[in-house]
């Protein structure tokens, strides 16, 4: 069915490769994700490996924003690669990932008759990449795409491992497909263009992978967290193209042993433990209707809820709490919430219930590196209320 990361491929800013083997019980569903500066300008001999010549049509998948930066340089090397290229630009915003934009790409693809042979190109963030996703698995039953994040949000999270889909009324992310790219292309050179809050969305979730990986990957984040600038947006390329790399092994690492999330897998290396801050961050998306805040944003205070409600049930030492804290609070400011209630979030909490048999499975952590999936019906109402109350107040 889907495909496995089997290797990653990791190309830092002296060009000598590096290879990560992650091992797969299946090798001819492996794909490649090449992390690099300067790939933008290859994409289409890559383009080309990744779908072994067959393809003769591409349909580059984007937003006005990323197009006008990026765009025109992937189109044109798509083209020299003997590609005939199409383009369909949707609207920028997590609001726009919905029925309407899917509705509007598969149109596109009908349109420009793509076959199966063919090939869908997600340049943009995470948003894009969902999108263009879950239309490529219904187009036809599934046709090919690759994956060309440039946010780091998409480049550690969103692009590895399958997950698409769009938002409903009644929920994130729960009408989608498991459907894997044909390939991975992370261009690290597409940050020094990303805005000082998509890179704090981004550290966010590079926080939460490190709190669920271990210590090693947690302090290889906080470090560089250490010596990163939020309020100028500055980074030094050449170490987060390590920490990227590093999120991108353990993101792989997950997903290899556990590609369709099974929904019965409780156990530490689950790919449920990687939903660590997502609870309480889908929450807070909904009742902000998708617009105040980025996705990583509300995985940040995902990470202090959750965090907390470890302490109030006594998992998580206090010292631990004040760490991730701490290493929260290094990525940059988050939006307000105070404004918001407590009984929207138990509402939208509801939602989440839908995609697990009518219970919520709570992401918590015993200790950096040690997550542990817990029913709601184990956790006491007033852990949870005393939890929600002190981040909407923070």
């Amino acid at each position: 069915m889907g495909r496995y990361c089997n290797l990653v491929t990791y190309l830092p800013f002296n060009f000598l490769m590096h290879q990560l083997k992650i091992s797969n019980r299946r090798p001819s569903t492996s794909y490649e994700i090449v992390i690099s500066n300067g790939q933008l300008g290859l994409i289409g001999e890559w383009a080309n490996n990744c779908v072994g010549g067959s393809a003769k049509k591409a349909a580059i998948v984007s937003n006005n924003i990323v197009f006008s930066l990026y765009g025109h340089k992937v189109q044109r090397d798509l083209k020299r690669a003997g590609f005939s290229v199409s383009v369909w630009l949707m609207k920028d915003g997590e609001q726009h990932k919905n029925v309407t934009s899917l509705n509007g790409l598969l149109e596109h693809l009908s349109n420009e008759r793509l076959s199966r042979d063919d090939v869908v190109v997600a340049l943009g963030g995470g948003v894009v990449g969902d999108l263009a996703g879950f239309a490529s698995a219904i187009y036809l039953r599934g046709i090919r795409f690759l994956q060309v994040p440039t946010t780091l949000l998409a480049m550690i999270d969103s692009s590895v491992g399958g997950k698409t889909g769009i938002n409903t009324g009644f929920g994130k992310n729960l009408v989608g497909a498991f459907h894997n790219p044909s390939g991975v292309v992370i261009d690290v050179d597409t940050l020094q263009t990303l805005s000082r809050r998509e890179l704090t969305a981004g550290f966010c979730e590079a926080v939460k992978q490190g709190a669920i990986a271990g210590q090693r990957l947690f302090d290889r984040t906080a470090d560089y967290l250490a010596r990163f600038t939020p309020s100028s947006g500055k980074c030094d390329p050449e170490a987060l193209t390590d920490v990227i790399a590093a999120q991108v092994a353990f993101k792989a690492s997950i997903v290899k042993q556990d590609e369709t999330e099974t929904t019965n897998r409780t156990d530490a290396k689950s790919r449920k433990i990687l939903n660590f801050g997502h609870t309480f961050g889908h929450a807070l998306e909904k009742v902000t209707n998708y617009r105040r805040l980025r996705h990583g944003e509300a995985v940040g205070y995902g990470i202090l809820l959750a965090a907390q409600l470890s302490k109030n049930i006594d998992l998580l030492p206090g010292y631990e709490l004040e760490l991730l804290n701490d290493v929260v609070h290094r990525v940059g400011r988050l939006p307000r919430i105070a404004d918001i209630s407590s009984e929207s979030i138990y509402k939208a909490l509801t939602f989440d219930k839908k995609s697990s048999a009518g219970k919520i499975n709570w992401v918590l952590l015993k200790g950096i590196g040690k997550p542990l999936i817990i029913p709601e019906n184990d956790i006491p109402r007033s852990a949870l209320t005393k939890a929600v109350k002190a981040i909407l107040k923070a």
